[in-house]
């Protein structure tokens, strides 16, 4: 089957955590899911999420397994002669999302240590290498110096993809300007 839904409460249901007892214990897995949706379905979506009640957390594991949903843009076209956005395709191998006692989502992947990150803190997490590397050891010292070479290609990459950025924005205002010659950015 494509979903499969489980709910358990009661004391059977302690083995996922305490609070499943009284609030019960959501499993879903989707399996083989494609989907083709329009983004004002996306943008839409928010009245129906919106309540002025705080709900009760549940916990619950969503599993996503070979999943396939393509994102379409259906809003209206500012130029005529665009030929319109082209559909994000997002794939799906192998994802859980959970719902824990504190009703933080985590997010892991297939094969994944134990150690889960909340969604929202994956994001600050990242922190260059600078920063961890504060105050340098003579052994740290070697480490850093071999990662000077990939750092200054990564460097040349960004700056090349900035160059082709800058290049587009140009070739687009003057695009516009075709159309409207007073067009100011």
């Amino acid at each position: 089957p494509e979903v499969c839904l489980r709910l358990e409460v009661g004391p059977n249901a302690a083995v996922h955590s305490p609070l499943a007892v009284q609030n019960g214990f959501l499993h879903m897995l989707v399996h083989s899911y494609t989907a083709e949706l329009f983004m004002s379905f996306l943008t839409n979506l928010g009245p129906f999420l919106e309540d002025e009640i705080i709900p009760e957390v549940i916990p619950m594991e969503i599993e996503v397994v070979d999943a396939k949903i393509t994102l379409k843009d259906d809003s209206p076209r500012i130029y005529p002669t665009s030929p319109g956005p082209v559909p994000i395709t997002l794939a799906v191998d192998h994802v859980i999302v959970k719902r824990r006692d504190d009703g933080v989502f985590y997010l892991t992947g297939e094969g994944s240590p134990k150690q889960e990150k909340p969604v929202s803190v994956l994001q600050e997490q990242k922190a260059p290498a600078e920063c961890v590397l504060a105050a340098p050891a003579a052994g740290t010292r070697g480490l850093q110096l071999k990662e000077v070479p990939e750092l200054q290609r990564e460097l040349q990459t960004m700056k090349i993809a900035l160059a082709e950025a800058n290049m587009d924005k140009a070739r687009l205002l003057q695009e516009i300007r075709k159309y409207n010659p007073l067009f100011q950015l």
